[in-house]
């Protein structure tokens, strides 16, 4: 069930539904707001905007949504879903982002990239979250710590943006780092161990790509079609993040090459040292197969076998051995198999 704390904020078991609430001044700084001067606010000029970051998982989430916000269910559905494929669209003066960023939360893997859905308007913008995410923190500080932050709706959803690509590119520059380390190590490195990390690399660069791919074609929508209020420095911002994006998608492939690459001389460098394994075993059968015969021949236990009442026999045998070994060396080394 709902509760009411003291400051307003509704509560539920899984935590606030408003993680943080602020009215930017169009300055490029911020002040707090709290969840009850949120239902009834009015912008009290042209330059201010709410921004509202909501934990959608919180109960009251879709109630308040569907009062607050001029959106259809269908977008409403968007917004609250756990089926978050990047995408971007409008609704009217709405604008509706998907977007996914890299996972940097403590126990979780970087390539399990947490969605933020965001609603936006001219003068309001709701920023939504399943799990903690580090961007809409990292651009509070710059408006609250700096005072140089995103100053309209515009520049705050760009704003958002680039910081989720930009640790995109953290999170890939990492990878071809740990590559390069891989590779400058192959000689020092186990095998299995070396090929189980670069298979774990193939499987981040194609998660990766799964959601990169689909966010580049989210923010071309933008640029095709953005909304009025968004101003000619955001079109420029959207333009650059796209051509940020095609460049990590391009990092990527290469990665993912270096990575197959990487992993094809690992294989070869494994079988070749198994060839040489197979080939010092067959050398060695090779070397004790006449041995063995004559031994076993030897050892038969039937009547007439020379040498049984000699006391030298047996050395005589050791020699004759020997002698074949001999010749056996010489065999090898004449066919180079030594």
């Amino acid at each position: 069930m709902a509760k009411r704390t003291e400051k307003g904020t509704t509560q539920t078991e899984a935590g606030p539904l408003m993680v943080f609430g602020c009215v930017l001044d169009g300055a490029g700084g911020c002040r707090t707001i709290g969840w009850d001067a949120v239902q009834d606010w009015q912008p009290a000029n042209e330059q201010e905007v709410l921004w509202l970051h909501l934990d959608r998982t919180a109960e009251g989430a879709a109630e308040w949504m569907h009062r607050a916000l001029p959106a259809s269910e269908a977008t409403i559905e968007v917004l609250l879903s756990n089926e978050t494929r990047p995408r971007v669209f409008r609704e009217g003066e709405g604008l509706v982002c998907v977007l996914r960023g890299v996972n940097f939360n403590p126990g979780d893997e970087p390539e399990d990239m947490i969605a933020m859905q965001v609603w936006a308007e001219r003068s309001r913008v709701v920023t939504l979250r399943r799990r903690r995410l580090q961007t809409p923190r990292d651009v509070l500080a710059h408006l609250e710590e700096r005072g140089d932050g995103p100053k309209t709706a515009g520049d705050l959803v760009m704003a958002l943006s680039k910081e989720l690509i930009g640790k995109i590119n953290l999170a890939i520059t990492d990878m071809n780092e740990r590559i390069d380390e891989l590779e400058a190590d192959a000689a020092d490195t186990k095998t299995d161990e070396m090929l189980d990390e670069i298979g774990g690399i193939r499987r981040t660069c194609l998660a990766f790509k799964r959601y990169i791919s689909p966010q580049f074609d989210a923010l071309l929508a933008l640029k095709q079609d953005p909304p009025d209020w968004m101003s000619p420095e955001n079109r420029l911002t959207v333009r650059e993040m796209l051509d940020r994006l095609s460049r990590y998608l391009e990092d990527l492939d290469v990665s993912k090459e270096s990575a197959l690459v990487l992993q094809d001389d690992l294989n070869n460098r494994a079988a070749a040292e198994m060839n040489r394994t197979m080939f010092v075993f067959s050398i060695i059968a090779a070397i004790f197969l006449p041995l063995g015969f004559v031994t076993g021949l030897l050892g038969i236990n039937v009547g007439g076998m020379p040498g049984v009442n000699s006391s030298g026999a047996f050395w005589i045998t050791v020699v004759i051995l020997a002698i074949i070994v001999g010749i056996e060396f010489m065999l090898f080394k004449l066919m180079k198999w030594l």
